[in-house]
C-alpha cells in the first residue's frame, strides 16, 4: 500500500504489485477486446445492414424489426444477462460486446446503403446484367466503407467502457488477469478512502483511452466525409 513515489509511480496495491505496471498489463486486456469485438460487432452488423438495405421489402422489416428488440434493452443490461448465462471468460466477453454493437452498426450500414442505391450507376450496373451478389461487393459495399469504418472507431470506445463495467461488476475477464474494471472493482474499490489513487489511476486510463478513440473516430469522420471537406 505505498502511495506514488520514485520507485512505484503509481504506487503499490495491498499484494504489493505494481499499480503501473498492472495498469499496462490490463491496456493488452481492455484493448484485445475492444478491437475483437468491434470486429465482430461490426461485421455482424455490416452483413445485416447490406440484407436489410439492399433487398428491402419483407426481409428488411423482419431483420430491423429483430434490431429493435435487440436495441430496445440496454446495452449493459444485455451483457449482463448473457454473460450470466455463458459465464466469465475473455471469449464470452468479447462475443457479448459484438453483440451489444452489431445493432447500432446495422442501422448506420443500412441507411448508407439505402442513400447509395438510389444512385445511377447501381440501374447501370443490373442493367448490365450483374448479380445483386456483385452490385453488393463491387458497386455498395466500397461506397459504405467510410461510415462503417467511422462507426467501429467510435465504438472502439464504447467497446472498452463496457468491458470495464462487465470487470467492475464481476461478471468479465476473470482473476488473476489485471483489467482496469477489475482494478476498480477490487481493491479500488475496497481501498477508496485509505489509498484512493489504487481506483484515480485505472479510471483516468480508461478515460484517456475512450476519449482518444473518440476523437480519433470524429477526426476520420472529417476526413472521409465529402461534405465536411467541402466545408472547409
Amino acid at each position: 500500500m505505498q502511495a506514488p513515489n520514485s520507485t512505484f509511480p503509481l504506487g503499490t496495491d495491498p499484494f504489493g504489485r505494481d499499480v503501473l505496471s498492472r495498469i499496462v498489463y490490463g491496456a493488452r486486456v481492455s484493448l484485445v477486446v475492444g478491437f475483437a469485438s468491434v470486429l465482430i460487432g461490426t461485421l455482424l452488423g455490416t452483413a445485416i445492414g447490406l440484407a436489410s438495405g439492399y433487398l428491402e421489402g419483407p426481409v428488411d422489416s423482419v431483420l430491423q424489426r429483430g434490431v429493435d428488440t435487440v436495441m430496445a434493452v440496454p446495452g449493459i443490461v444485455l451483457a449482463l444477462a448473457v454473460v450470466s448465462v455463458l459465464g466469465q471468460s475473455l471469449t464470452n466477453v468479447i462475443l457479448v460486446i459484438g453483440l451489444v454493437i452489431a445493432p447500432g452498426s446495422a442501422r448506420v450500414v443500412r441507411g448508407a446503403v439505402l442513400v447509395v442505391k438510389q444512385n445511377a450507376f447501381i440501374d447501370a450496373a443490373h442493367a448490365a446484367g450483374a448479380t445483386p451478389w456483385r452490385v453488393v461487393v463491387r458497386h455498395i459495399l466500397p461506397n459504405v466503407f467510410a461510415p462503417i469504418l467511422v462507426i467501429a472507431t467510435v465504438w472502439l470506445g464504447n467497446a472498452i467502457v463496457i468491458e470495464a463495467a462487465l470487470s467492475f461488476l464481476g461478471l468479465g475477464t476473470p482473476p488473476p488477469i489485471p483489467t482496469w474494471g477489475g482494478m476498480l472493482s477490487g481493491e479500488g474499490r475496497r481501498n477508496l478512502e485509505t489509498a484512493p489513487y489504487l481506483a484515480i489511476f485505472p479510471g483516468l486510463a480508461i478515460s484517456i483511452v475512450v476519449l482518444a478513440f473518440n476523437m480519433f473516430g470524429d477526426a476520420l469522420r472529417d476526413v472521409l466525409d465529402p461534405r465536411l471537406r467541402s466545408m472547409r
